[in-house]
């Protein structure tokens, strides 16, 4: 139902330790750093590539929010020099596992995210988003994967607090995705707007209020009409 402009998930976390968490994720970790974008009001945008997908360092200058955790909850990175699984931490406690290629079926990147009611996300993931199902809980996004787990979620998580906070997708038609989801039950988390000539996005939520942002970036579509 949604018509991937690029087959692969984004993910965004927001952090106040700049220095330490670059180091984490470029070093440790070992993703390259693609460019740096100012989102005003004090934050700045450090995007790195895993694989096709694009991981969003947004540091805040102000203090953010003490809140609790978003449901995404791990991150699985498949990366050709691992041979092993292995799980991390990063400085500010996201977790983080590197893994073989093919290891439990990801190819790159993989969110587990944690809900709670399966049933009710089952049928978000699937039927309001339509992204294809690879086992009952699994779900693909391209070459991404969600993969649901049932347990202590957070209810309308903060979208701007420390750790993971979104997912992005990005599509050739806002407006028109946008409407679709709301169309077939989805919730609305903030209204498409335009960004000057980079891009429009939108953000809708899953039944517990997990973020997900809707993106038309210009750079990939082309247009933005």
């Amino acid at each position: 139902m949604i018509e991937l402009a690029k087959p692969a998930l984004d993910v965004g976390l927001f952090t106040n330790r700049r220095e330490a968490m670059l180091a984490f994720w470029q070093t440790v970790v070992g993703l390259p750093f693609s460019e740096l974008l100012p989102l005003g009001g004090g934050l700045q945008q450090h995007r790195h590539a895993i694989g096709q997908s694009v991981f969003k360092l947004n540091h805040a200058r102000a203090p953010l929010v003490d809140a609790p955790p978003s449901g995404i909850r791990t991150l699985l990175i498949a990366d050709p020099a691992c041979t092993a699984p292995a799980l991390l931490e990063d400085p500010d406690g996201n977790r983080v596992r590197r893994v073989p290629p093919g290891f439990d079926g990801v190819d790159q990147l993989r969110i587990d995210l944690v809900v709670s009611d399966l049933a009710a996300h089952r049928a978000y993931y699937g039927d309001v988003l339509g992204l294809p199902v690879l086992d009952g809980n699994t779900f693909a996004c391209g070459v991404s994967q969600i993969r649901l787990t049932e347990g202590a979620a957070t209810r309308d998580p903060v979208q701007q607090a420390q750790g993971y906070r979104y997912l992005t997708v990005q599509v050739f038609d806002v407006r028109a995705t946008h409407a679709g989801i709301l169309a077939r039950g989805g919730r609305e988390g903030r209204p498409p707007v335009r960004l000057g000539d980079v891009a429009h996005i939108s953000f809708v939520r899953d039944p517990d209020g997990n973020w997900l942002e809707i993106s038309q970036r210009k750079s990939i579509t082309g247009s933005l009409d």
